[in-house]
């Protein structure tokens, strides 16, 4: 399994990213894809997801429609794009790959790309 993600980088407070993660070494069509992030000091958590089944989505709570998760089949792609990007979103992106979106298994990591939002 790789995973491979890009598109990171330092913005300003209210700004846009759009990540992009590659995926290889599995069967990609058949798991959910998610959007997992780790700020220093505390704990991963979910950013959004995308099923495999019927391309359906959940979000963090924190979310509150900001962002947009996107996959690619064709290309074994999943993109998130963020808008309206707060300072407390600063933190290590990962995709993940998981059986379902209610999941909160992941299943593999790549090493992530660092998001950094000023003030």
């Amino acid at each position: 399994v790789q995973l491979v993600e890009s598109g990171g980088g330092l913005v300003q407070s209210g700004g846009s990213l759009t990540l992009s993660c590659a995926a290889s070494g599995f069967a990609f069509a058949d798991y959910s894809m998610a959007w997992v992030r780790q700020a220093p000091g505390k704990e991963r958590e979910l950013v959004s997801g995308v099923s495999s089944e019927d391309g359906s989505t959940r979000e963090g709570d924190f979310v509150q429609g900001r962002f947009t998760i996107s996959r690619d089949h064709s290309k074994n792609t999943v993109s998130l794009q963020m808008n309206s990007l707060k300072p407390e979103g600063s933190a290590i992106y990962y995709c993940a790959p998981r059986y379902s979106c209610a999941s909160p298994v992941s299943l593999a990591w790549g090493q992530g790309t660092q998001v950094t939002v000023s003030s």
